[in-house]
């Protein structure tokens, strides 16, 4: 439609030109006799107001389609940016902006495809909060969400810029560690990330403020010792941080 549009505009403007043109000349060629020249004046006058009501008609059509235009750019805008969003909203975390178990998985697969190509390591941490019930029971649900939030940009500000950060349900959480050579830099990473998790957090109880200090139990599998799969690697740092739990040990490897 867009291209026909100004094939017929372009027509027209060609014509409009032509007839300016054809005036011009016959303005020229008028014979010196006073009606003669009255009756090609009026003719050429004639042509010249045809040329304005075309090039008006002509413009008037422009300023439609370009009005048509840019509602159509911005329903399109409109439409991408609601696009963006609502895969964004599939893909995240509500409360935490944190990517969620379904993005968290298609990473590590990823990531698993990488290392598999590169000969990497890689690692899977499952974090748990400690007593994570008593923060809601004793001080309520949105206490707990500001623990929540706190966690997890902490972890988020402790990760790598290449590692993904996720929330995979409740007070757990999955961070995925990708491009590693040693198994020791593991180690390093989940030590920080402990220290910064622990740290005392301020809650608004009502009128009051508190500070809390969350504690966590962290559990690590490496591919390609502690699992092939997506699924092996989750289970078997799963399985550690219940293991980190049991012992309040903080961090352990998978066995």
């Amino acid at each position: 439609m867009p291209g026909k549009f100004l094939t017929q505009v372009l027509g027209q403007s060609g014509h409009v030109q032509t007839l300016v043109k054809q005036s011009i000349e016959e303005l020229f060629l008028v014979d010196t006799g006073p009606t003669n020249a009255l009756e090609k004046i009026e003719a050429v006058a004639s042509k010249l107001q045809d040329a304005c009501e075309r090039l008006t008609a002509v413009n008037q059509a422009l300023e439609v389609e370009i009005r048509d235009r840019t509602m159509v750019d911005h329903q399109l805008a409109a439409a991408v940016e609601q696009e963006e969003g609502a895969r964004k909203a599939a893909l995240h975390d509500q409360l935490t902006g944190l990517p969620n178990r379904l993005l968290f998985k298609d990473r590590l697969e990823h990531g698993i495809a990488q290392a598999k190509r590169h000969q990497w390591i890689l690692a899977v941490m499952f974090l748990d909060l400690d007593n994570f019930k008593t923060i809601n029971d004793t001080y309520g649900h949105p206490a707990g969400d500001v623990v929540l939030q706190t966690v997890a940009t902490r972890i988020a500000r402790n990760a790598r810029n290449e590692d993904t950060v996720s929330r995979h349900g409740g007070d757990e959480f999955l961070y995925l560690l990708t491009s590693l050579h040693e198994q020791k830099d593991v180690a390093m990473i989940a030590a920080k990330i402990l220290k910064a998790i622990q740290a005392p957090c301020e809650v608004c109880v009502g009128d009051v403020i508190i500070n809390l200090c969350p504690e966590v139990s962290i559990g690590i599998s490496v591919f390609p010792k502690d699992g092939a799969t997506a699924e092996a690697l989750i289970r078997n740092a799963d399985e550690s941080m219940y293991r980190a739990k049991e012992q309040k040990s903080g961090v352990a490897f998978a066995q």
